[in-house]
């Protein structure tokens, strides 16, 4: 890497703190870390990250409240370590906007895949045309964000972005959930995995988009969701 990638890691464990900053140094990153929440708000009005590694439980704010605060605020890449087992929290945390997330114990190695991941999902590919038009929004694909038909902003978060992307450039067809979990997250699915259908719904919402009407996103049964608006391409 030419520039260091930025990484913050918030975990209240200092040896998981030292082992983290160790290994993914020794990987070619630029690694902070803080033990709470007040110290991660610190650092980022200091510096620039490129990523946060938010764990679950915290002292004060946990990770969740958290991750919400930082979603509110920007679509800086999170990454949530919860419990292992605890498929609630995961659901939570994909429902307060994070990217990805890893259950404890786990491998350095699986963590630094997944932040690989989620950043090369995060650089985005701006070839091609600035933006695309559907419905009442138009997705400027190199801001990564929504704009209305007033002209308000609407910021994306990685996942949102990703997910928004693979449906404009196929609308009109089904994508199964398993073709949408590769695009997001880069691995498989199991039966009961439900992160696909809660970024579908976050991004409804975004969209203001009523799931019991699914004008522009319908759910196909059986099949996966259909994107049912026509897009065009525009230049901003």
């Amino acid at each position: 890497m030419s520039v260091q990638e930025h990484l913050l890691i918030v975990d209240d464990d200092p040896e998981i703190l030292d082992l983290l900053r160790d290994y993914l140094q020794s990987n070619g990153y630029r690694v902070s870390t803080a033990a709470d929440g007040e110290a991660m708000w610190s650092l980022l009005e200091r510096q620039r990250v490129d990523l946060v590694v938010l764990d679950v439980m915290l002292p004060g704010d946990d990770g969740l409240v958290l991750c919400r605060q930082l979603r509110a605020s920007s679509d800086l890449p999170v990454i949530m370590l919860t419990a292992l087992g605890e498929d609630t929290e995961r659901i939570i945390g994909l429902e307060m906007g994070a990217d990805d997330y890893l259950g404890k114990p786990f491998n350095p190695r699986e963590l630094l895949a997944r932040i690989r991941g989620v950043l090369r999902r995060a650089g985005g590919d701006a070839s091609g045309s600035d933006a695309v038009r559907f419905a009442d929004w138009t997705l400027d694909r190199n801001a990564r964000h929504l704009i209305s038909k007033e002209g308000v902003i609407v910021n994306l978060s990685t996942g949102e972005y990703r997910l928004l992307e693979a449906f404009v450039e196929h609308p009109n067809r089904v994508l199964s959930r398993d073709q949408l979990m590769d695009i997001l997250q880069g691995r498989d699915w199991g039966p009961f995995d439900r992160s696909i259908d809660v970024q579908v719904s976050r991004l409804r919402r975004r969209l203001h988009d009523d799931a019991r009407e699914s004008a522009l996103i319908k759910t196909v049964r059986g099949e996966g969701y259909l994107f049912t608006a026509r897009v065009s391409r525009v230049k901003l």
